[in-house]
């Protein structure tokens, strides 16, 4: 993305990386517990699915629960509650594990049997450019193949370079003007 748009916003237009809104559609797709970490059920809910596996004791060190097991059976019984700063380390081993679980459902929805995934890409935010410096933009609609293994990859491994280097070959597909689209509102889609 080098180069391109080397003043964004310079005249008023808002807008993000067409990587970081990829990252985020991507985000979006993961579902999990709804009640927060801060209730009995949101926090009985985390503890119950990071002690099923291996995996979810690896996510909680991961994320800095370092504590005695009488403590976590404690935490397990309701006999006592973990301090908040462990709930919030709670809550961050409960979405990387949710994360790790659903990435190759996230793949597998996305890459579609190798037909794709229709994506809706909607330009920047121009209400706020004076007329005169408004570009000509609209939502375009692409089919986007052979990507998503990567782009689910990289999202999972926060590798912002490699999200920015799937969404040029995105774009390229736009045609000519595919340059007006390296920075969007938003993307989305149905998956």
């Amino acid at each position: 993305m080098a180069g391109r748009w080397k003043d964004f916003g310079h005249y008023g237009a808002q807008g993000a990386p067409g990587a970081e809104a990829l990252g985020i559609a991507i985000e979006h797709m993961v579902t999990g517990i709804a009640s927060p970490v801060d209730t009995d059920r949101g926090l009985a809910a985390r503890l119950n699915y990071l002690t099923k596996t291996d995996a979810g004791y690896e996510a909680m060190d991961r994320a800095g629960i370092h504590v005695s097991p009488r403590t976590l059976m404690a935490w397990l019984a309701e006999e006592r509650t973990p301090n908040r700063a462990n709930r919030s380390r709670l809550d961050t081993a409960y979405w990387d594990l949710r994360r790790r679980n659903v990435a190759t459902d996230l793949k597998h929805r996305l890459n579609n049997g190798g037909r794709g995934t229709r994506v809706e890409i909607n330009p920047v935010d121009q209400t706020g450019v004076d007329r005169k410096h408004q570009r000509d933009l609209s939502t375009r609609s692409i089919s986007v193949r052979g990507v998503w293994d990567r782009a689910v990859d990289a999202w999972m491994n926060d590798d912002l370079a490699e999200l920015d280097a799937i969404w040029d070959s995105i774009i390229e597909d736009l045609g000519s003007d595919y340059d007006a689209y390296s920075h969007v509102s938003s993307i989305g889609w149905a998956a």
